[in-house]
């Protein structure tokens, strides 16, 4: 099967659905730096595996993948922060820890793939 649009990418859709529940539990934390870091973390990687698929090449789109993992990891080293800074309790910390992790590997997959 090909394809043919970013929002077919299930690596894209499980990392917006990550987006969401970050920005639901930060909501309502005061410490704006920390919150604004963390949601753009959380956003940065769905858009950049959609605008890594809309480029003219495979080169250019693993490019993007790869600012993808990075945000991902950003993310993730975030999230062990707010567990210390107890912004979030630990079972929603490593909830979360598993879904980034569940991402890098999907992304890591497509990647290997277009090899």
């Amino acid at each position: 099967m090909t394809v043919r649009r970013f929002e077919d990418l299930l690596m894209r859709q499980k990392s917006q659905d990550l987006a969401i529940e970050v920005y639901q539990i930060f909501s309502k934390i005061k410490d704006l730096g920390f919150k604004d870091q963390i949601t753009r973390a959380s956003v940065s990687i769905s858009n950049n595996i959609a605008e890594g698929f809309d480029r003219q090449s495979n080169a250019d789109f693993k490019r993007f993948l790869y600012f993808a993992l990075g945000s991902n990891s950003e993310l993730r080293s975030m999230l062990y922060l707010s567990r210390r800074l107890e912004y979030i309790d630990k079972d929603k910390s490593k909830e979360l820890i598993k879904n980034t992790n569940e991402v890098s590997k999907m992304l890591y997959a497509f990647i290997k793939s277009m090899k």
